[in-house]
């Protein structure tokens, strides 16, 4: 009984030493709060157009559930004719930052 009493308690001394060292996330609907901020913006430099319709889309900061992962950006086609890509960002709330999408739209 004694031997088990050690093994929880060693159980809960370790994953609160290491659980403090991973960034604290808690679920909200459609997304997830992070405590931790993201980090800069990545320059890339935008290639060339493949070919007249297409329009760039940065690359972002995602959240991959352990920590913040760079997806690079790319050309993605136009829905309509003057549709302009409204970049996805990060926002810090109440309760840590989330995520808010991008989106096709007018141009403002």
């Amino acid at each position: 009984m004694m031997k088990l009493h050690n093994v929880l308690l060693a159980c809960a001394l370790g994953a609160g030493i290491f659980g403090s060292a991973l960034p604290a996330s808690a679920q909200v609907y459609g997304g997830v709060y992070i405590q931790t901020a993201p980090p800069a913006p990545i320059y890339e430099s935008v290639p060339v157009a493949p070919g007249p319709g297409y329009y760039w889309v940065g690359g972002y900061w995602q959240w991959n559930g352990y920590r913040y992962a760079w997806v690079h950006g790319r050309y993605a086609y136009r829905p309509y004719a003057g549709a302009t890509w409204h970049a996805g960002h990060w926002v810090n709330g109440r309760r840590g930052w989330y995520w808010r999408a991008g989106q096709w739209g007018p141009s403002y």
